[in-house]
Parts: C-alpha cells; structure tokens; sequence
C-alpha cells in the first residue's frame, strides 16, 4: 500500500501565519516611529558637532558616561543586537525594556561628540525592545514571541536604510539555522514594509546613491571578461577587507575587557585614541556617519562615488576610526561605516584597476557589509534596493565571493548554526 507523503517541514495553518502577520502590523508601526524619532535626533546631533567642532574634546568624558549607564543600570541591556539574536533562539527572560532608551541615548551622545559608529544597531535593538514589550504586554506564546522579536529586527533595518526587503531578508539569514526558519519571511516582510512606510510618513528621507546607468546595462557588459575579471578581484579583496574588520574587532574588545576592568573606562580611553587619531590623520571625515558633509572637500559616503571623492586610504582610516569607537564600548553600530569602507575600498580599487568607480564603489558598499555578517542574499537584495535592478548579476557575485574570503568570523558571534 502506498504511504501518504509525509508533511512538509515548513508547512503551517494559515491562521498562525495571519496571527504572525497581525503582529508585525504594530511591531513595523512601533519600530518606524522609532527609527524616525532617532533619525531625526541623528540628524540634529551631527549637525550640532559640526556648528560646534570643539565637542569632539568631551568624547572621552561621553564615553565615561555611557559606560557608567550601562554599568549602573544596562546590565543585560548591555548585550545589544546579540542578547536579542540570543533570545530568538533561547527564550528566556526577554529582551529589557530599558534597551530601546539607553542605546538611543548612548548612539545620540556617540555622535554628538564624534565617534565613528553607525546607526543600524540602534534602529535594530529598539524594534527588537519594543516587540518584546509587546510579547510581555500580550502573554504571547514562546513561538509566537520568537517571530515578534524577530519582526522588530525587521521593521528597525528595513526604517532605518529605507530597504524593506534586504531587512526581512538579513533577519532570516542571520537567525535561521535551518530551512523551516524560512516561513516566517511574509511576516518579517511585512514588519519591515510597514516600518518603512511608516518611517517614511513621519518625512524621514534616505540618502540616495548611484550608480551611472552607463554601466552594467546592456547585453555586451554582461560577457565583458575584462570587466569581470575586475569585479571579482575587487571582491576577493572586499571579502578581506570584512576579515580584517571582524577579527580587529573582536580582539580590540577583548583587549579592553581584560586590560581594563572597570567597563566605564574603556569608552573614555576609546575616546582619547579616536582624538589622537584625528590629529594623526589631519582630519576629521571619520568621524560619525560619513555619509555626508556640509564641506565638498570631505571624504564621505557620498562622494566615494565620484573620481576623485577618496583618498586611497580612506577606508583603512575608517576602519580603525570604527573599530576603535565601537569595540571600546560607543553605541551605534558597524553597518553605515561598513559602507563608508566598502565605497571608499572599492573607488580606491576603481582608480588601480581601471574600472567604473561607481560601480566598484557600489559593490564594496554592500560586499564588505555581506563578508562582516555573512548575508550574501540579503545584501544582494540591499544593493537592488539602493541601485537598482540593472546591476543584480554583479551584486550577487561580489556578495558571494566576498562572503567566501571573509572568513568564519562575524559580527553575531552568537549566531552559531545548528
């Protein structure tokens, strides 16, 4: 007698999938108000440190506060992005309110005084703090918490770049650790669409790169070897490029733990080396985002993409500006700098190999982002989302062989895949 097939793995009621989908209608709606709230405040506090240029010298004391703030009163809260992957997996206690707060603060103060961090991280663990305020709220399920938390990763990455489909991509592939994992996506693309949107009402405007559609669009690009042969060198070295990030990193942090006990002073003693950095360098376009600046001579995000808008060795400035502000104990995050190193990488490999700057300045912006995190898809989806469709070939073949050169490390220790 024939056996009936087994049921799929990933197979659910479709009730449980519409009250998953439920959830990420408020989670997406919370967590865009807050990515807009902290955009706005982002704004306002680079700003302020470039009408007033003598804030960088209070970055050590900056640091010194936001680490007795989270010593006194962070405790868990002090885990960050990890203690809210940690609780996707292992639901325990949950995720503390106070952490929607104390990182929004301790990333305002980071950049009103000029250290170089990002803003992903904020925007991911406040969504993730408010979903499990709502799980709490609600008496949710462990299953059903387990997807909420998951939505607020969502709806935070996908409000804060303005790219709904890379963030509910990224989330799944820096939580599942296998296939069945992959049914949450509507739900997760629905967090992060409405996160978006909702973002974007509050008058929340991205910042917009291209890539020159000379490039890359027709027929005969695509089985140009020259070319090509340039695109995978380029991203050989994007995946290096994330090696090294990863690895100073975790060492960097390492060293501060254990060469100073008392966790306030190792932000304050971050702040002192960022400062003498500055004066080392003779500038100060690594500091903060990057994205923009009100100098046309500055080095930024932005300009990596014109000839002639970087130095050729900017993104190793940068780098070390960030590992530096964020392995010391800064809040932010690593993503935004992770762009400003791949753009400033790839326009510098651009000008030696005798390519498009654009469009290896675009590759390294989403390349070494993918090796740091090892989210080749997602991030193949990010640079569709920020560039457009025409050049998806060349996005998913530097994400992927920069993924392949970056090394077992990233920046979720705690994502170890079953």
């Amino acid at each position: 007698m024939t056996q009936p097939p087994k049921p799929c793995a990933c197979s659910m009621p479709l009730r449980t999938l519409a009250g998953w989908c439920q959830w990420a209608i408020p989670v997406g709606f919370l967590a865009g108000s807050a990515s807009a709230l902290f955009l706005w405040s982002l704004d306002r506090a680079t700003e302020t440190r470039g009408a007033f240029p003598w804030l960088l010298w209070f970055l050590p004391a900056a640091g010194f506060g936001v680490g007795w703030i989270y010593h006194r009163i962070g405790q868990k809260a002090e885990g960050g992005t990890n203690l809210i992957i940690e609780q996707i997996h292992t639901p325990s206690a949950g995720v503390p309110a106070r952490l929607a707060p104390l990182v929004l603060i301790g990333t305002l103060i980071t950049h009103l005084c000029g250290g170089s961090a990002g803003r992903e991280g904020t925007a991911v663990q406040m969504g993730g703090s408010i979903a499990s305020i709502l799980g709490r709220r609600f008496k949710l399920p462990p299953d059903t918490i387990r997807v909420v938390l998951m939505t607020g990763l969502a709806a935070g990455f996908g409000s804060v770049f303005g790219t709904p489909i890379a963030g509910a991509v990224f989330t799944l592939e820096v939580i599942a650790r296998d296939r069945t994992q992959y049914r949450m996506l509507l739900p997760l693309l629905v967090a992060s669409w409405v996160g978006d949107l909702t973002c974007s009402a509050w008058g929340i405007q991205h910042a917009i790169f291209q890539i020159s559609r000379s490039t890359g669009t027709t027929l005969s690009d695509f089985f140009e070897p020259v070319l090509w042969s340039k695109v995978m060198i380029a991203a050989v070295v994007f995946g290096c490029a994330s090696r090294v990030f990863t690895a100073l990193s975790h060492r960097l942090n390492e060293a501060f733990k254990h060469s100073v006990p008392y966790a306030p002073l190792r932000p304050m003693i971050g702040g002192i080396i960022v400062i003498a950095l500055v004066y080392l360098v003779g500038t100060r376009d690594y500091l903060g985002l990057g994205v923009s600046s009100n100098d046309p001579a500055a080095v930024t995000l932005l300009s990596a993409f014109e000839a002639g808008g970087a130095g050729p060795w900017s993104w190793a400035w940068k780098l070390i500006f960030t590992v530096v502000t964020i392995a010391s104990g800064f809040k932010g995050g690593e993503v935004t700098p992770l762009f400003f190193i791949g753009a400033t990488l790839g326009h510098a490999l651009a000008l030696l190999l005798g390519a498009p700057v654009d469009l290896l300045a675009g590759l390294g912006l989403i390349a070494v982002f993918a090796g740091a995190t090892k989210t080749p898809l997602a991030c193949t989806l990010l640079g569709v989302e920020l560039f457009g469709a025409h050049y998806a070939l060349y996005f998913a073949v530097a994400c992927w062989l920069a993924q392949r050169c970056s090394g077992s490390a990233t920046l979720y220790p705690r994502n170890v895949r079953g």
